[in-house]
């Protein structure tokens, strides 16, 4: 793995598991055992450039997996069922849900940084676009699967910081009951 992909995993991982703030550029050095020097080279425009890169490389990893899970399986349903199930097996077997959400840096830095906010609501619209274009395929209209892929989006990342606040997999399990019954056509 080259320098700046080590930099970028390393970053993601600190920035989901303690926040931007939490995290500083000497930890994240560290972890990298790398120079300052060469994570300026890499990004000149220090920790605000790292972290909006952090958030597009989550993004793709992200999207890339719901997009995988969607296009499996013939229904949302069954779909958001696998979803949220593999979210539940990841949760017991790991006790978080790190490559999956990253609320916390949106509730820490969305008022403190327009490009930040910009890239954390791209992630939000790539996975509700997925939803969307799903529900769509099932039948849904237009304005109804618009509707079900935002109360979708809310709920799975509500249910995921749930979890990671309570340190349970219950409100994920809710979720994956309730869920699919509020989906109709």
């Amino acid at each position: 793995m080259d320098t700046k992909s080590r930099i970028i995993e390393v970053a993601t991982n600190l920035f989901q598991k303690k926040g931007y703030i939490g995290v500083g550029l000497n930890e994240i050095l560290k972890e990298c055992n790398i120079s300052k020097g060469s994570l300026y080279h890499h990004f000149p425009n220090g920790k605000e450039e790292l972290l909006i890169t952090c958030l597009q490389s989550l993004n793709e990893a992200i999207t890339e997996d719901i997009e995988g899970i969607y296009h499996r399986y013939a229904t949302t349903k069954e779909a958001t069922n696998v979803m949220v199930e593999q979210l539940i097996e990841k949760f017991e077997r790991e006790g978080t849900l790190t490559g999956y959400t990253f609320s916390s840096i949106v509730s820490e830095m969305a008022a403190l940084s327009d490009p930040v906010r910009e890239a954390c609501a791209g992630l939000y619209k790539k996975m509700q676009d997925i939803y969307y274009h799903k529900l769509v395929a099932d039948g849904l209209s237009n304005d109804k699967a618009y509707a079900y892929a935002l109360m979708m989006t809310a709920s799975i990342e509500g249910a995921m910081m749930l979890c990671l606040t309570q340190n349970s997999a219950e409100p994920l399990k809710v979720l994956l009951k309730m869920l699919p019954n509020l989906i109709e056509k």
